[in-house]
């Protein structure tokens, strides 16, 4: 059995209050979370973050899209310990949660990723870290140390620098690439359109690719010379519109490492990213940051579920923000979710420390909530512990 994460939690915030009179540091709720967030960052960090595409209907949409199912809980079963654990693509995840791959970590703390990947290491939560990182996929491995990293990857128009990228990671030890399919274009995101302000212009984001040997190779000079030239460079191969299925299975083929698919809505994409050499999917919409209007996450995914069968890995995310939501994803068919923004807050208020407090107290949640609701295991929820409003 796994530690009781939600128990142990409230004794130490209550003990603390008791002893020093001080309460906790970081804020509890979301909601509040994000309200501190925003005071301490720029206006270009925090609608980089917070923001999604056109009017965020559909960042909207997947709030409620998790908050129309309601979980029916069960009484007089022993749940004194509880295990949260679960096994997804061959390895044991302690929990069945990661942090989500979130780009350009350095506008929201300065040490960025490395700070999150000291988190993920402390709280022994995995972390994918994603391409359009400020710390290059070799810095973070290092900070990781042995909690389970996976690379997010952003798909190049550059084959070579594609299949350059997969090697670092697979040398890094990453034990998974996950493929962003729903990004070949930048969604329309009104906020940074009205700042004018995409943090990659201004060489953020960009370690992965300025310490690339390749792409390194594709420049007349070094970033450090020219990095307005090393930034154009980027924004040309960033990304490509062309990309189709047959190119999928090319990509899975340069590398030994898992493929996993992120951005799949639609159940007959699921199948044909499996056929296509995926070894599973990450149900997700970017968090509304692509397409609005866009069908909710969590509207998607039990169709994928039902589509790929049992055996197939799948993750979600896109508007997880407490424990009751990962149980209800996990419930409609997830094996594990994707935690994002509400970490992200976290880095902004303390690095590190912010990023393990907002992490204990989501793990903190999900165990209570999956013991009130009547389950001891992760693995036995499913939909017969939802009830649709």
């Amino acid at each position: 059995m796994t530690e009781e994460y939600g128990y142990n939690r409230q004794v130490e915030v209550y003990t603390t209050r008791k002893a020093t009179g001080e309460t906790p540091d970081y804020p509890v709720s979301y909601e509040e979370l994000k309200a501190a967030a925003e005071a301490e960052l720029s206006d270009e960090a925090y609608a980089y973050v917070a923001g999604g595409a056109g009017g965020e209907e559909t960042k909207s949409a997947n709030r409620r899209a998790l908050e129309q199912w309601r979980i029916r809980p069960r009484m007089l079963r022993d749940v004194t310990g509880r295990d949260l654990s679960t096994e997804v693509l061959g390895t044991e995840f302690p929990v069945p949660a990661m942090l989500a791959p979130v780009g350009v970590q350095s506008i929201i703390h300065d040490e960025g990723e490395l700070a999150t990947a000291r988190a993920a290491r402390e709280t022994e939560v995995p972390f994918a870290h994603s391409t359009a990182a400020s710390s290059t996929m070799e810095a973070v491995a290092d900070e990781l140390g042995g909690t389970p990293g996976w690379f997010q990857l952003y798909w190049s128009s550059d084959d070579d620098l594609t299949a350059s990228l997969l090697d670092r990671a697979e040398a890094a030890g990453y034990e998974a690439v996950v493929v962003t399919l729903d990004t070949p274009l930048l969604g329309w995101r009104e906020r940074d359109i009205d700042l004018g302000y995409l943090p990659f212009m201004e060489g953020e984001g960009v370690a992965n690719y300025f310490e690339d040997p390749v792409f390194r190779e594709s420049l007349s000079g070094s970033p450090e010379e020219n990095i307005d030239a090393a930034v154009a460079q980027f924004l040309d191969v960033f990304s490509d519109a062309s990309h189709t299925w047959d190119d999928l299975a090319d990509l899975a083929g340069m590398t030994d490492l898992p493929v996993v698919v992120k951005g799949v809505l639609h159940p007959e994409d699921a199948a044909l990213a499996l056929d296509h050499g995926a070894d599973g999917v990450v149900v997700s919409n970017h968090g509304g940051r692509q397409v609005d209007g866009a069908v909710a996450a969590a509207d998607a995914l039990p169709e994928v579920r039902d589509r790929v069968g049992d055996d197939v890995p799948v993750l979600f995310d896109s508007g997880i923000r407490r424990g009751a939501d990962a149980v209800r994803a996990i419930a409609l068919g997830a094996d594990a979710v994707l935690l994002g923004r509400p970490y992200v807050y976290g880095l902004a208020l303390g690095g590190c420390e912010g990023v393990a407090a907002v992490v204990d107290n989501f793990l903190a949640d999900l165990d209570l909530t999956v013991a009130l609701s009547g389950v001891t295991d992760v693995d036995d929820l499913d939909r017969s512990v939802l009830t649709e409003r």
